[in-house]
């Protein structure tokens, strides 16, 4: 993947180049650019069923950068090879700025007041038989965290073997080239700034911070001189340079060349893009100014030198917001071009007087567990006459990976009978403080945010954001009466409010048929239901393909009664005489019927053990029930006299296999093949020594032996390359199991027949007298001793 370095970096644009847009013209910036590469190990994806099912990847974005380009990198593996035999299978990847992307690829439901964020997906299709690549590029990318999430497309639910043949496995590998410019000319606000722009150069590039409780920036191009007289373009975009469909301003049609932005984002960049018309020779020059106006005191725009503890222009009952901004002072030395301060227009439109901004407490439970609380809180009281403003401080990587909670509900008693409607706006880095005293809505032309509202019908309002942006959140209450003609401002009426602000892991913890699950992806965390029972959706909540309750009791029962198949076998075992097998299929009758009880995905689920517990003994009794009933076939006791060596020896051996691993092909094919192997070699022996097939009768092979063997090899098969999810798969493999255990079980051995005294012998004048227990072969002869030599 490194030797695709060098292609890469053929697609950035060079040093002084042309950098394009989504559909918007070329332009050139003069400067200085840096390239950074970052890659990420590959990994293994998987089918989607659910977000906890996707592969997450997590980049920052440096500022100042003008293009990112991400390569996709997607090879096929198969036993340690090349998967060329592997089947195409598309991969979809989602891109999100700021946090990972909620996605729905099954078009599910989401649970009510629940908000979905938008996000980029892109779908990769195979150009070689056993790799592909592909190349997503943004110019001019949001700076700081980027989430890729990459998955298969949804499997039929079939189980496959662990070992039986070589997996085909799908590895996705992104890496990323960045391209910053640095140096970038820094505006201050107030302050003019000089600029010739040469015939060779296209563009110059600004920026300017701005700092908190700001609510106009205006841009302004002054004494602009050029062939044509001012054949400037004027752009402005916060947070990363501007692109074709940023906020613009023709400057050859607009005199004075004055770009206003209202409620900008604040304690951000704002990059300013000064670009020249194409085709206009000569040089031209022109000069900036940068002018910001607080919002505590509308008719004043931010004077270039302010204290310390103005320059954020906190309220003073609240204290500092924090240290100043890079615009909130002037600097040090007067940079080449910058002259001094211009005086303060005393007629600069007024723009609606910002509020004291309540902040929360954050008090932090779990991971994803944070509970925002306000102070002198949680009822709020909400005058008629100004909003009510609080912040939610939402940390950088750590927030982003849970669910963002807010609930309204409103005392209807406080309303004094009148039609109050409470609405709340809900937005993110700049609270939205409307001059419109009957406006309702919570966007602008550069603001989206979430609405909520409350009155005396409808008392309750909540809203979910999964995976939220990191930063500042601001939440403004406004208090509204209905009349006839829409909504105006109340009179003497205050409305108290219930506010409940709160950070969770899944959206009302999954319910009853997920389970939340807290997953890592290299230093980041996040959360995300796991659905059962055919429930789906972002908070499992979509039962359009849910099983009923009748039919999960069904599937219960089905599974753990289809072990009662094993009863059979057991009577067999204890009529034959076989105490230690008949033990051993009332183990393994037991601990399945109530694994699988346990096991269960819906609500029917009962558990009288820890469920790792219930889980080792059903595979071991499985698998015990295997090996003594091949031991039982092999009869070795007349061969092998300590045979219930191999038991306890084969006991151990599977539970130590079962701990490595409990799903491997070899747990069940290993102790069958060696039990077989023993017993083939006891039947051999038998069939030489006596001369005659073993077992000796036809009936015994015909009516027990091959159906017995055919049952199981069925049942073999049936679980190999049949199994699914589906529980009645299952059940038929409990039954084919128990029943190939009742025909393989070898009858009861029959009793030694006891011979008579051996004839006395005579010879040599003398009666020898022999042990006759020895001559049956009843005891060892190394024990054995003449009784007695009797004279004749």
């Amino acid at each position: 993947p490194l030797l695709l370095l060098p292609l890469l970096l053929l697609l950035l644009p060079p040093p002084a180049g042309e950098l394009r847009g989504a559909g918007g013209a070329g332009r050139r910036v003069h400067g200085l650019f840096v390239t950074d590469y970052f890659t990420r190990t590959p990994r293994k994806l998987s089918p989607f069923r659910s977000f906890a099912s996707i592969e997450l990847f997590h980049f920052h974005i440096p500022e100042d950068t003008v293009i990112a380009v991400w390569n996709l990198i997607t090879f096929k593996e198969q036993g340690g090879t090349f998967g060329d035999q592997c089947p195409d299978r598309s991969i979809t990847v989602y891109f999100r700025s700021g946090a990972p992307s909620v996605i729905n690829p099954l078009h599910t439901h989401f649970p009510r007041d629940t908000a979905v964020p938008g996000s980029f997906a892109l779908t990769l299709t195979w150009t070689l038989p056993n790799r592909t690549t592909g190349v997503f590029n943004v110019t001019s990318p949001l700076p700081g965290d980027w989430f890729l999430a990459a998955h298969l497309p949804k499997d039929e639910g079939k189980i496959s073997v662990k070992g039986l043949y070589e997996e085909c496995q799908y590895l996705f590998q992104p890496q990323l080239i960045v391209q910053r410019l640095v140096n970038i000319a820094v505006l201050y606000p107030g302050y003019v700034t000089e600029q010739s722009m040469a015939p060779h150069n296209r563009s110059c590039l600004y920026k300017v911070f701005v700092p908190s409780y700001t609510s106009r920036v205006l841009v302004e191009v002054l004494r602009c001189h050029g062939a044509e007289g001012c054949p400037l373009w004027l752009r402005v975009r916060a947070k990363a340079p501007p692109l074709h469909n940023s906020t613009a301003l023709d400057c050859r049609e607009h005199s004075p060349c004055q770009l206003a932005l209202d409620l900008p984002f604040w304690q951000h960049w704002y990059y300013v893009l000064v670009e020249k018309h194409p085709g206009v020779p000569g040089t031209v020059s022109f000069q900036v100014i940068v002018q910001l106006t607080d919002c505590s005191r509308p008719s004043l725009a931010r004077p270039p030198f302010l204290p310390s503890s103005a320059s954020m222009n906190m309220p003073h009952s609240f204290g500092s917001a924090g240290g100043l901004g890079l615009g909130d002072s002037p600097p040090p030395t007067s940079p080449n071009g910058t002259k001094h301060p211009v005086p303060i227009p005393t007629n600069s439109p007024a723009v609606e007087r910002c509020w004291p901004v309540r902040p929360t407490l954050r008090n932090e439970l779990d991971t994803f567990s944070v509970h925002f609380y306000i102070f002198f809180g949680p009822n709020v009281s909400v005058p008629p006459d100004r909003p009510a403003v609080f912040v939610i401080n939402l940390l950088p990587v750590l927030d982003s990976g849970g669910v963002l909670n807010l609930e309204l509900r409103l005392n209807v008693s406080s309303l004094c009978g009148e039609n109050v409607t409470v609405f709340g706006c809900l937005n993110h880095e700049v609270p939205l403080t409307s001059g419109d005293n009957t406006s309702v809505t919570c966007e602008t032309e550069s603001l989206a945010g979430f609405l909520l509202s409350v009155n005396t019908t409808a008392s309750l309002s909540r809203l979910r954001i999964p995976y939220p942006q990191t930063g500042s959140w601001y939440l403004s209450l406004r208090s509204l009466c209905a009349t006839e003609h829409g909504f105006e401002p109340c009179t003497n009426v205050t409305a108290e409010v219930y506010l409940r602000a709160y950070l969770s892991p899944c959206i009302n913890d999954c319910g009853i048929y997920g389970q939340c699950k807290l997953l890592r992806t290299n230093n980041y965390l996040y959360a995300a239901c796991e659905c059962k029972a055919g429930w789906n959706g972002w908070g499992c909540t979509d039962n359009a393909e849910a099983f009923s309750y009748g039919f999960q009791l069904l599937s219960t029962l089905l599974l753990c009664l289809s072990n009662v198949m094993f009863v059979p076998p057991v009577a067999i075992a204890v009529r034959s005489h076989y105490l230690l097998e008949a033990a051993v299929y009332i183990f393994t009758m037991f601990f399945s019927t109530f694994y699988h009880a346990c096991d269960q995905p819906g609500i029917v689920v009962f558990c009288i053990m820890e469920y790792d517990v219930l889980q080792f003994c059903d595979f071991l009794g499985s698998l015990m029930s295997v090996w003594v009933t091949v031991i039982a076939m092999a009869r070795l006791q007349p061969v092998v006299k300590q045979a219930s060596v191999l038991y306890l020896l084969g006991a151990m051996l599977l539970s130590m296999a079962l701990q490595m691993d409990r799903h491997g092909l070899w747990n069940l094919l290993g102790p069958s093949l060696f039990a077989l192997g023993i017993m083939a070699i006891a039947w051999t022996a038998r069939t030489i020594r006596r001369r005659h097939c073993y077992p000796p009768t036809w009936k015994r092979w015909a009516f027990y032996l091959c159906p017995g063997m055919l049952i199981a090899v069925a049942a073999m098969l049936l679980h190999a390359f049949v199994e699914t999810e589906e529980n009645y798969i299952h059940s038929i493999w409990h039954l084919l199991i128990a029943g190939s255990v009742g025909f393989l079980l070898p009858p009861r051995a029959k009793p030694s027949r006891r011979l008579g005294p051996l004839p006395r012998r005579k010879g040599c004048g003398y009666q020898l007298c022999v042990n006759e227990q020895e001559e049956l072969g009843l005891v060892d002869p190394a024990v054995a001793s003449i009784n007695s030599i009797c004279t004749s």
